[in-house]
């Protein structure tokens, strides 16, 4: 019986997958590749790391890892979610063994720095390091929250701990696919606000994730449209350092920082304008056949 099982989630990532596999040699792990119609070499190569691969269609993040956690043979005490983009450095691996060998028995989850990279460079300032994330937990003591964005792992009862080093995400498709699906992600959002879930309680998800959260929704929610998305990249870029992660971290902290949020509070403009038009045209139709008044 190995040590983790370990889920990731595909859908065309022939050129991310074989950097997450590679990553996890050294590991006792069971691995499984729960891919959504992958046309390209993604299963092979997954079946070529020793991968177990089921399919299913895709309905949003949240949903496709619960149902895997509900459909896998997992047979490990511990349980690792992992994105195809992802991968664990050598130390993490080793902390893993070492850890989870002599784990207490109360602590059900386990946080892990995210290290995110783009164009080759760590990007380590604005405010996006370390970004603790509960990928790591007792098999069977923890789901996905069931929201369209942002979606985190809960655990049920125990407590959580955290590892001492990091995971990386390191996309290797491009600017181009990184703009895509950064557009699809800003209607991901618009989905998440008219459809709020149930958040998870403090000690469920970390510390960390219930604070940004207060802040995204509390702050940053209730503030004026377009000018929140201005005074954001204002802050990442001045404020928190962004600047000196140079001139991969300029194209990052603008685009993910400014020009994402931008577009969101765009999204959400035009909404209210198609709203407002079709109300009018509603009271419009309405009133046809309503006498004129001639003002006397």
């Amino acid at each position: 019986m190995p040590l983790v099982d370990v889920i990731i989630l595909t859908h065309q990532e022939e050129l991310n997958l074989p950097h997450a596999l590679r990553s996890l040699n050294g590991l006792d792990c069971a691995i499984f590749i729960v891919d959504s119609g992958s046309t390209d070499q993604t299963v092979q190569i997954a079946e070529a790391g020793g991968a177990q691969v089921v399919t299913h269609e895709f309905e949003s993040q949240a949903r496709q890892l619960n149902w895997a956690l509900d459909t896998l043979p997992l047979t490990a005490k511990w349980t690792l979610r992992l994105d195809a983009d992802e991968h664990l450095t050598e130390d993490l691996v080793q902390e893993i063994g070492r850890v989870l060998s002599n784990a207490p028995a109360d602590v059900a989850g386990y946080l892990i720095k995210r290290r995110v990279y783009f164009w080759g460079r760590w990007i380590r300032f604005g405010g996006y390091y370390p970004i603790w994330l509960l990928r790591l937990w007792r098999t069977g003591k923890a789901r996905c929250e069931d929201t369209w964005m942002d979606e985190h792992m809960v655990v049920t009862g125990g407590s959580i701990g955290r590892l001492k080093h990091d995971f990386i995400d390191e996309n290797h498709k491009g600017l181009t696919f990184w703009i895509d699906k950064h557009n699809r992600y800003s209607d991901r959002e618009i989905m998440a606000i008219n459809a709020p879930s149930e958040q998870g309680a403090p000690q469920h998800v970390g510390d960390a994730v219930v604070r940004r959260r207060f802040l995204k929704h509390t702050i940053y929610g209730r503030s004026p449209l377009f000018l929140r998305a201005f005074a954001y990249g204002f802050l990442r870029y001045f404020i928190l350092l962004g600047f000196l992660d140079g001139q991969a971290g300029f194209v990052f902290h603008f685009l993910q920082g400014f020009w994402y949020r931008l577009i969101i509070d765009a999204k959400i403009y035009e909404r209210r304008i198609d709203q407002s038009s079709s109300s009018t045209a509603e009271l419009d139709t309405g009133n046809k056949n309503v006498p004129v008044s001639d003002g006397l």
